[in-house]
């Protein structure tokens, strides 16, 4: 995985690998917090966050990052608390710069897992759901 950041916070998240690596107190963290997570011994992030979008994306990304780990919540539920419409928050979703720690993995449709634009996709998405023992509706 690829971390940026900024002065305020995690700012993107790509997988891939770095063509130079960094060395920041933030960026160090959010690895850490990361290996943690994958190492089954995080279940919330606290590293500090820099969403660098609308307000619109930005509300979206705080009602996804509100989703506690293990659970799941539709498009629709973050439809009606933000009171737009379902496909905006689809797209919200595919454009959030920070996957993981803002887990948009969490957000299926009524009837299906819904997307994944993170690398492996809808493969990495039930991965992530099986990871965090969130995958009962996926047997």
């Amino acid at each position: 995985m690829r971390i940026s950041a900024s002065g305020t916070g995690i700012t993107a998240i790509n997988w891939g690998r770095a063509e130079a690596e960094d060395d920041t107190p933030e960026l160090a963290e959010a690895c850490a917090q990361l290996k943690a997570y994958f190492d089954g011994r995080l279940n919330v992030f606290d590293v500090p966050v820099h969403v660098q979008a609308s307000e619109f994306q930005v509300r979206v990304c705080n009602a996804i990052s509100a989703i506690p780990f293990g659970h799941t919540r539709t498009y629709g539920d973050l439809a009606r608390d933000l009171d737009a419409p379902a496909q905006a928050i689809g797209a919200g979703c595919g454009g959030n710069p920070i996957p993981v720690i803002i887990p948009c993995h969490r957000v299926l449709g009524a009837t299906s897992l819904g997307g994944f634009s993170a690398r492996g996709g809808v493969e990495t998405k039930v991965w992530l759901l099986k990871h965090e023992g969130a995958a009962g509706l996926l047997i």
